[in-house]
């Protein structure tokens, strides 16, 4: 079964591979547990999109919510991007001057993280979550390109990923939006950076702060547990972790 919405401002494509082991209806089964996943990436972008006057995310920055009143997601997703702000040196940061509050680059990976694991719930064992390049896969190996990050019609890498995901970040699909923290200024040292690690959680906002940080990214992200690490800096060399899993 394959299905493709437009959710967050980016196409998100479920693919799920299936039998009737276990009793599990592979049609029914399929399509019932697809609809509860875009369901909730649709309650995702409605909760937390700062572009969205009356999402919570942007009652909180306009400092229309307390403490206590915020939902137990936007407090899980604010210690994260707390945690990952600290880990990279104030490099990842999600409160910028004149931009506000806006936590996108934790959101994504975090929401696509939480929809595998509702398929996983509903008993999808074989798939395939595709969020914009961002990819967090199940149940067999799958196949996942790294584009090029200069010629769209290339690829640099292929990967062969089984029970995991990969995220990249990069400037050649929307310019120099990645902002470093520490200075306010945009990233960069790095041409691309993708990370492959067992959630989508932490390959997307490591990927994210890594390239914030520049060609220091590369070894603060490899340095991360569960993390191999692709990259191209700014000079086109390409980096690699030994334990990159490359398709044969």
């Amino acid at each position: 079964m394959r299905r493709v919405e437009h959710i967050m401002g980016l196409p998100i494509s479920l693919r799920i591979d299936g039998d009737d082991a276990d009793g599990w209806d592979p049609a029914g089964g399929a399509s019932v547990a697809a609809d509860r996943v875009f369901a909730w990436l649709r309650e995702v972008d409605a909760r937390f999109s700062p572009f969205i006057a009356d999402s919570e995310v942007s009652r909180l920055g306009r400092g229309e919510l307390e403490p206590h009143e915020l939902s137990p997601d936007l407090v899980e997703v604010l210690d994260l991007c707390e945690e990952y702000r600290v880990a990279s040196g104030g490099a990842f940061q999600v409160r910028l001057p004149g931009r506000g509050l806006d936590p996108c680059a934790m959101v994504k990976g975090w929401a696509v993280q939480r929809a595998a694991e509702l398929l996983l719930a509903e008993g999808v064992t074989t798939f395939c979550l595709n969020a914009g390049g961002d990819v967090v896969s199940a149940g067999r190996p799958w196949r996942v390109g790294v584009r090029h990050p200069e010629q769209a019609d290339r690829l640099c890498a292929v990967l062969e990923i089984t029970d995991g995901a990969v995220a990249t970040s990069g400037r050649y699909e929307r310019g120099d939006h990645i902002l470093d923290g520490r200075t306010g200024r945009p990233a960069t040292g790095l041409l691309s950076l993708t990370v492959v690690a067992p959630s989508l959680t932490e390959a997307d906002a490591t990927a994210t702060a890594a390239f914030a940080m520049g060609a220091a990214g590369i070894d603060w992200a490899a340095a991360r547990e569960g993390c191999e690490v692709f990259a191209v800096d700014a000079e086109r060399r390409v980096f690699r972790t030994s334990g990159f899993p490359v398709a044969a």
